[in-house]
């Protein structure tokens, strides 16, 4: 089942509000980064919903060795008003057992669950069942992703077995529902687009961005945000800013390369030194701790995806967020989220259309202005409160009957 809204989504309205006790089992503090701030948002638009919610987070997320960055955990201070506690281990079977059973003890209405990788399959898969199996817990699933952008020969094993303990599940993407209806066409999905990151602060002043990150304010500045994996096509972006600069339409301005890069950094380093770039790149090569978000998406006048593949990104919905323009690529989901010529430019995944791209939001600067000036009303569209209406009406569809 695909909903969109209509007649159906209104008609279970009534049901809202029957999620009183909710636990969240994935990333959140001590983890770092956007997986985490998403279960720790939806845990806070619930609790003012009036629903008791707590999370159960991981006591180890990823082994060592399979995590390809510099670390997982969060340099930020704890949450106070959420109640975190550390119990999941993702390798130890006996431990998802624990687990399970101990929230099939503990009865709240509703299990919700990110899943954004088939690693997680085996474990999340067995504490659903578990949990399920007292006759009153619900399983709900916001999806990420149902097939990842790296493919392992595990994938599909994984991914079937984490589907089949799910009782309703959020897609965010028309591509994660065709990619859902692979596992699944019985278990209801509705529809809601991926909310604003709301937890990065707000815009300041362009000159203070700019002297935080240590730029010159008489720049412009082009901003690729976000962890650096190859899927997100950085190798495009700097071949199309070489073919912006050989026409000489680079003058006066800079790319941002901001995010830790989990693979291949020195193909990239290459890549620019080979192109003659490194005087164009401002390369801060590391994870962006939430508190300097705000400045990278306050100093650029663009922020720009590239992608190969996606479903959907909270890249965009930070730029949203800080009305920033942005220029994706038409690849999964983006095109749902960023109309064309509205708050960005939609563009195939070639060099050529992405400099086109570049070279006409720098052509006319009111092109800018107009952008920002739409994304205030096109984010209206992105709550969090549209998101946890969603869930309830998942839940209505399989909420045992009083």
């Amino acid at each position: 089942m695909s909903g969109h809204g209509g007649s159906g989504a209104i008609s279970l309205r009534t049901n809202i509000g029957r999620m009183k006790k909710i636990t969240i089992v994935g990333p959140a503090y001590p983890y770092r980064g956007g997986l985490a701030s998403i279960m720790e948002i939806l845990a806070r638009t619930f609790k003012r919903r009036g629903s008791e919610v707590d999370i159960k987070t991981f006591t180890l997320q990823y082994p060592s060795f399979l995590f390809p960055g510099g670390s997982q955990f969060s340099d930020s201070k704890p949450p106070r008003d959420l109640d975190i506690v550390r119990c999941v281990n993702t390798v130890n079977p006996l431990n998802w057992i624990r687990v399970g059973w101990r929230i099939r003890r503990e009865r709240p209405d509703v299990v919700l669950l990110k899943y954004w990788t088939p690693f997680m399959g085996p474990c999340f898969g067995t504490i659903a069942r578990i949990a399920r199996s007292n006759g009153h817990t619900r399983v709900l699933v916001q999806l990420d992703n149902v097939i990842p952008h790296e493919h392992h020969i595990t994938d599909t094993l994984f991914t079937r077995y984490f589907i089949h303990s799910v009782d309703g599940f959020i897609h965010m993407s028309q591509q994660v529902k065709d990619d859902l209806d692979r596992f699944n066409r019985k278990r209801p999905s509705l529809f809601s687009p991926h909310p604003l990151f709301v937890n990065f602060g707000e815009r300041v002043d362009r000159a203070e961005a700019c002297r935080q990150l240590n730029l010159d304010p008489a720049e412009s500045y082009a901003l690729f945000f976000g962890i650096v994996r190859d899927y997100k096509g950085l190798d495009l972006l700097l071949d199309a800013w070489a073919r912006l600069k050989a026409e000489g339409r680079t003058a006066g301005r800079k790319l941002i390369i901001a995010g830790e890069f989990y693979y291949n950094k020195g193909k990239y380093i290459d890549q620019i030194n080979e192109l003659g770039l490194v005087d164009d790149i401002v390369m801060h090569d590391y994870f962006v701790r939430d508190e300097d978000v705000r400045y990278f998406f306050s100093a650029a006048d663009v922020v720009i995806q590239p992608y190969r593949s996606a479903t959907q990104s909270g890249v965009t919905q930070i730029a949203y967020h800080f009305e920033l323009p942005m220029i994706v690529t038409d690849v999964g989901g983006l095109a749902e989220i960023v109309p064309d010529g509205v708050v960005g430019y939609v563009t195939d995944t070639t060099v050529e259309s992405l400099a086109d791209a570049i070279g006409r939001f720098w052509a006319d600067p009111a092109v800018a202005v107009r952008m920002a000036e739409n994304m205030k009303e096109e984010k209206k569209r992105f709550s969090w409160e549209a998101m946890a209406d969603r869930l309830e009406e998942v839940y209505a569809l399989v909420a045992p009957k009083a």
